[in-house]
């Protein structure tokens, strides 16, 4: 019976900080793996979200960038390509095992483990970050609002956002 219970908490030793909830609680455990059934029955259980995954990973705008390299330069940066999407695989494989054995996300780790200007800093790394995947989609939802409808590319960039903004924005 311990060690159930060992099993079913995480460990929280080496944390700065101790806080019981887990990461997003309203979807924490949330996906309900049949204990009995085939090996088959149990797999699909993590069919859906790995698809999500897979999909969420590999989007147009990446596609679009990954055939435009190809037209250009050939298989010149195939081996560039290849060891990315080994990279984020890796991962993308362990921030999984971090979470299934700490129970906590990469951002909380990061804030609980290392000092606050740290992780601060990785903060404000991970926002410019953001903001540069972000600037890639916006450039390419302009570029397609210029292809489909003509729209210059000044007016599809402020268009697009002010979609984006108007996303932040409650509605009543």
């Amino acid at each position: 019976m311990k060690e159930e219970a060992a099993l079913s908490t995480p460990p929280t030793g080496g944390w700065r900080r101790k806080d019981g909830m887990p990461s997003l609680p309203e979807a924490h455990r949330s996906l309900k793996v049949p204990h009995k059934g085939s090996l088959i029955r149990k797999f699909l259980a993590f069919a859906g979200p790995g698809y999500l995954v897979a999909v969420g990973y590999m989007d147009p705008g990446n596609w679009a960038t990954d055939l435009a390299g190809g037209s250009q330069f050939g298989y010149a940066l195939l081996s560039v390509i290849l060891l990315s999407n080994l990279m984020a695989m890796v991962l993308q494989a362990l921030s999984g095992k971090l979470g299934i054995v700490t129970g906590k996300d990469l951002a909380q780790a990061c804030r609980d483990h290392y000092s606050k200007p740290v992780a601060v800093g990785l903060w404000a790394l991970c926002e410019l970050a953001i903001a540069a995947c972000d600037l890639a989609e916006v450039i390419g939802a302009a570029i397609a609002l210029n292809l489909l409808f003509g729209i210059p590319l000044l007016y599809g960039v402020i268009l697009t956002a002010f979609d984006v903004l108007n996303y932040f924005v409650p509605s009543e």
